[in-house]
């Protein structure tokens, strides 16, 4: 029992925690998507189907990092995992039930359960990550970068497995018996869990007032503003454009879609995992120096470019289209993860859940707007339009990235 209240062991659980509930979680989109489109659902009708669980999301990540802070990470991590078995359990409800509202609420618990469960994640690695104080040799000065790099695309990499099971299981199962199945896969995960955690994990050693979940960080502040702009441009494309016109325009069966997505997801969390190989910034982790936001600034740029090229060519062949959202999948993977750990390493050190839950409060808000455009966009105008607004997301992002230099610098000659 001692080894396994170590550091490494803590973060080991946290990270199992997350990757079982990521799974659940990828599964559980492609079936909503695939299943209700299968039922006549129109490309706007199944955005709305995830427009709570993204608003949700917004709210939960806001309130969540105080509530980590308040009571302990381990409560919100656990509370995550049992909302998201009471969300599996109202899709069990007999296919007269699974109207529009009943959908919609059961993924606004979902929703609260994910970003619950997301929030806890990045916010305990702070507390278990050693810190260049407790081991400065230059193999370890940036575990805390290499700790987040791999928990961020290994979670990626198995909500691309989640993407593929879930329409794999739908095919096999059927949807009932598909939904049971991640619901007792997450109870089973939620009881391990609570036995090997630490309690209070993340507590503050003095009571936080609830203002408190507003940053007053200008970096944080801009870094937010980046995420959000940053996942919005994702999401306007790749949530339900995306699948619809694969599947309605292209021909593709359920299973090539799934097995589409899952590859880009799954190589999308390698490229994360492997950022801190790829982006060197003299050999120390981004956020060291004044350049490393600049950097984030430039990989967003370099995004941007990619689908403008996407949406002007993307309908001149299949390969060409596939090949435009590999080379984006790369891209973005790289400032995602970058992303990640600059969040974390400008957190403070107690009351970290405050930071991040406020940084994942705007990625949610990105992807909740990027949800919504991804279906009227997508409707209105098809998949090119949706991805030149996607370009113009990645240009705001780059722009709020470029910002937070100059604050820094400000900040330093006070």
């Amino acid at each position: 029992m001692a080894r396994l209240q170590s550091p490494l062991a803590q973060y080991a659980v946290i990270t199992g925690n997350y990757w079982v509930f990521t799974l659940t979680d990828g599964a559980l989109r492609m079936l909503i998507v695939l299943h209700f489109h299968a039922l006549g659902y129109s490309a706007f009708s199944i955005a709305l189907l995830f427009l709570l669980y993204e608003l949700f999301g917004v709210i939960t990540n806001l309130v969540g990092g105080w509530l980590g802070a308040r009571f302990g990470l381990n409560k919100t991590m656990h509370i995550g995992l049992m909302l998201q078995v009471m969300a599996l359990s109202m899709l069990l409800a007999p296919a007269a039930w699974l109207t529009v509202p009943w959908v919609m609420a059961a993924q606004a618990l979902s929703g609260i359960a994910k970003d619950l469960n997301k929030m806890s994640a990045k916010s305990a690695i702070k507390q278990f990550a050693p810190s260049p104080a407790q081991d400065s040799s230059p193999s370890k000065s940036n575990a805390l970068y290499r700790w987040v790099a791999v928990l961020t695309g290994s979670k990626n990499a198995l909500k691309g497995v989640g993407f593929f099971l879930g329409t794999a299981l739908l095919y096999w199962l059927g949807f009932q018996l598909t939904v049971l199945s991640m619901a007792l896969a997450l109870l089973a995960t939620g009881l391990i869990s609570r036995t090997l955690l630490q309690n209070n994990l993340g507590q503050t050693k003095q009571k936080t007032p609830f203002k408190a979940i507003f940053s007053k960080s200008s970096k944080i502040n801009l870094l937010s503003a980046a995420r959000f702009f940053l996942f919005g441009a994702r999401d306007i494309w790749f949530v339900v454009a995306l699948p619809v016109y694969l599947s309605h325009q292209m021909g593709w069966s359920h299973l090539w879609v799934g097995g589409f997505f899952a590859i880009w997801i799954m190589g999308y969390g390698a490229i994360q995992a492997l950022t801190p190989h790829i982006v060197k910034s003299h050999h120390t982790a981004p956020g060291n120096d004044f350049r490393s936001p600049f950097a984030l600034s430039q990989w967003a740029l370099g995004l941007s470019v990619i689908t403008a090229l996407l949406a002007i060519f993307f309908s001149a062949s299949a390969l060409i289209l596939t090949g435009g959202l590999f080379s984006f999948g790369i891209v973005f993977a790289i400032n995602s993860s970058m992303h990640s750990y600059l969040i974390v390493h400008y957190a403070r050190n107690d009351g970290a859940s405050l930071d991040v839950g406020f940084y994942y409060m705007a990625n949610a808000a990105g992807r909740l707007i990027g949800t919504l455009l991804s279906g009227a966009v997508y409707q209105g105008y098809g998949l090119g339009a949706c991805l030149w607004v996607a370009t113009f997301f990645l240009l705001a992002s780059a722009v709020c990235a470029a910002l937070i230099p100059l604050y820094q610098r400000a900040n330093a000659q006070k």
